[in-house]
């Protein structure tokens, strides 16, 4: 058995964009599935813990209870839109789905709905782009169209999941733009997950730190990037390329030795004690609790 997340606690406040980052593998697309029970059961399953969804427990839902909370009340965006957007069937067709099952419109409605939603989202010639097929738009428009199909029911909760993977600097930024102000017109809190630590800065409240299934720091993102504690949380934000140096002060990128312990058979104490310049004998003998050192600022480190 494998605990791909394991103990992770996370809130999310109404109007607020908590951006949960980590390298791959570390937990954070398990997490986001999770909230919205998208695992595969079996093999996986929930072993322990609750999602409480504006007080109310998800995990014991039956699959069409759970059906009336997707895209209704809690929507997602995943990682890869060509993959996630069916190739025989029209975007609008789509998005339409989504609409007529939440909303009890007519398929005409739904459609007309789904128009509006591309040109909400800044799709030129709506009326007749919603009859296009997923391969005749560009990676940029298609992740226009996931977040369309996400928010045509306007949501209380979007998870984005590595958003703006696989598109350039350009088009990230305007999607990014693009789901800040989504978030200001429909007045919900995004879940942002990334290993793009720009990307936190730029958009999130709040971010949580996650390596190999567990979270080790969480802070206000003025407190992490101003004041990170956990050794790992430094070494990411020494690893970012910075635009401000002088070419006669290069340096190389700071990089974090070793590898992510395999959770198989995870090492006893901090998963990070391998990797960590600081570690000592005490971080292999137990798994430090998350204490406070600050604000809404809590670490998992003996330090």
């Amino acid at each position: 058995m494998v605990r791909a997340v394991d103990g992770v606690d996370l809130h999310i406040d109404r109007g607020e964009t908590l951006g949960v980052v980590g390298e791959s593998g570390c937990g954070k697309t398990v997490t986001a599935r999770s909230v919205l029970k998208l695992i595969d059961m079996p093999p996986g399953r929930f072993e322990d813990g609750q999602i409480l969804w504006q007080g109310r427990d998800l995990i014991p839902l039956s699959m069409e209870e759970m059906d009336k909370i997707r895209a209704k009340e809690i929507a997602i965006i995943f990682q890869e839109p060509m993959t996630s957007l069916n190739p025989v069937y029209t975007v609008g067709d789509q998005i339409a789905e989504v609409i007529e099952l939440h909303q009890k419109l007519s398929r005409k409605q739904a459609i007309a709905g789904a128009a509006e939603m591309l040109r909400l989202v800044n799709i030129p010639n709506p009326q007749r782009r919603v009859h296009d097929y997923p391969h005749q738009f560009s990676g940029g428009m298609r992740q226009r169209v996931m977040i369309a199909m996400a928010l045509s029911c306007q949501p209380k909760l979007l998870i984005a999941d590595e958003p703006t993977t696989a598109l350039d600097v350009t088009i990230q930024a305007q999607i990014l733009e693009l789901m800040q102000e989504m978030k200001e017109r429909f007045g919900m809190a995004i879940m942002l997950i990334t290993h793009a630590m720009g990307v936190v800065a730029e958009t999130c409240q709040r971010v949580t730190v996650m390596y190999a299934g567990k979270v080790v720091e969480e802070a206000p993102v003025e407190a992490l990037f101003g004041d990170p504690r956990h050794p790992y949380t430094q070494g990411l934000i020494r690893s970012i390329p910075r635009v401000d140096r002088s070419a006669e002060k290069k340096q190389r990128l700071e990089a974090i030795a070793g590898t992510v312990p395999n959770l198989l058979d995870p090492p006893p104490g901090c998963r990070f004690a391998a990797r960590c310049k600081f570690a000592m004998d005490v971080c292999t003998q137990a798994v430090p609790p998350l204490k406070e050192v600050g604000p809404g600022h809590f670490v998992r480190c003996v330090l």
